[in-house]
């Protein structure tokens, strides 16, 4: 009997995970209506799309981000005044705006020359001077929690950490980072969640227009006077490479940081804390032994993956999991399910710190693997590290724990605590 269920329905946000045990079991490879796209579920597939971009092209994630979560190409009026804004706000050629390069939606060679210049921002050596700030940043969200003042893990915690930390990266000033996860939450919302009933609306496109504005500015500074600041330091770095960055290069891997970095390490610290309380005796663990957050965190990657799906083109006619997939069909990998693959994962749906975690795809896989991993687990790490000893103090009601509507990211929107076990 054929499998009807479509996991990129809204239906399935709350809980997944019940909806893809399925699909590994009965329909590997599933068509999903919501998205026009096959769905990919089982570890090996999924694994096999993400290390194929010869025949699994990542322009898939352009379409999607750009149309508003959309398969098709967006040509309304409202499609269209989006790009002329964009234009305008950083002066530049519609023939620019066509051949720039996006650093999730590129392939060959000129994702590997976007890579190598971005890459300069997140050597080891620049991640480790994080640490000292990032532990400070924790330790300073954490203080009202430890004065018994009501508390919100995400709102004071789990968000406050990355939009912090991105914003002192980019070199931004105190006052604009509200503005970040605002910025951040309209492309999750507009792109990933209920917005795409209204793609590019008057908010989203005003919202769109106050980001590309103000770094566009931003870049022009930076661009007179050099700065220290990952903008400055790319703008330098890249003089008298061949191919720089164009402005609007720059400005869309800027927007793709803050919101793969907001968006990643918040719900790896908010599913990581939810995993804890819902876990005591692995909780007194990790509060008894801080090393073992580190374990926390890459299970949690696993367990419940902030990112749950990306997606690809086929280029070519090809198969995957016995199922034909004709040339410029869209493919969901589906990354949440594939990490709770049983014959990759034993017991995968248990949540266990002592698991062998090697392997799991929490940060994708292959030349698109995740850019800002280790910062973000810089940032998650450190945050359950601080937290675990406060959380056995307290208590919260799954019942308020209010999910990010989005088929591309899971978290929480809020994860109020409470004083008292």
């Amino acid at each position: 009997m054929p499998c009807d269920i479509d996991p990129l329905a809204f239906a399935h946000r709350a809980d997944p995970y019940p909806v893809y045990r399925i699909l590994r079991d009965e329909a590997p490879v599933q068509w999903s209506e919501t998205m026009d796209c096959y769905c990919v579920s089982r570890f090996d597939d999924v694994q096999h799309v993400l290390k194929s971009p010869d025949d699994f092209s990542s322009r898939a994630m352009f379409t999607l981000l750009m149309n508003n979560g959309s398969a098709g190409v967006d040509v309304s009026w409202a499609g269209i005044k989006f790009a002329f804004t964009v234009l305008k706000n950083l002066r530049m050629m519609p023939w620019n705006f066509v051949r720039s390069r996006i650093l999730i939606a590129s392939d060959g060679d000129r994702h590997s020359s976007m890579r190598g210049i971005l890459n300069r921002g997140f050597t080891p050596r620049e991640i480790q001077r994080w640490d000292g700030r990032v532990r400070a940043i924790v330790e300073e969200s954490l203080e009202p929690l430890r004065e018994g003042e009501p508390f919100d893990l995400m709102e004071d915690l789990a968000v406050r950490v990355p939009v912090t930390v991105v914003a002192e990266l980019l070199g931004v000033e105190k006052a604009r980072q509200p503005d970040f996860k605002r910025w951040s939450d309209a492309v999750i919302y507009n792109a990933t969640g209920p917005g795409r009933e209204r793609p590019f609306n008057a908010e989203f496109i005003s919202t769109m227009s106050e980001l590309f504005d103000y770094f566009g500015a931003v870049i022009d500074e930076r661009s007179a006077a050099p700065t220290d600041d990952l903008i400055g330091q790319l703008l330098t770095a890249q003089k008298g490479d061949q191919d720089p960055l164009s402005p609007l290069e720059l400005v869309m891997f800027i927007t793709l940081l803050m919101v793969a970095g907001n968006e990643t390490t918040t719900n790896a610290i908010g599913n990581g804390a939810r995993a804890l309380l819902a876990h005591p005796e692995q909780l007194s663990r990790v509060a008894a032994d801080p090393t073992l957050a580190a374990r926390v965190v890459e299970e949690t990657l696993r367990y419940d993956a902030p990112v749950q799906t990306v997606f690809r083109t086929a280029t070519r006619d090809t198969e995957v999991g016995g199922t034909r997939i004709p040339k410029g069909a869209f493919v969901a990998a589906l990354i949440g399910s594939a990490n709770r693959d049983e014959r990759r994962f034993v017991d995968a749906d248990r949540f266990d710190i002592d698991r062998e975690t090697q392997g799991h795809l929490g940060f994708g896989l292959g030349k698109h693997f995740c850019l800002g991993a280790s910062l973000a687990r810089l940032q998650a790490r450190t945050a359950i590290e601080a937290l675990a000893p406060e959380l056995l103090q307290v208590s919260t009601d799954p019942a308020k724990h209010e999910h990010v509507d989005s088929f591309l990211v899971r978290g929480l929107r809020s994860l109020p605590l409470r004083q008292g076990a």
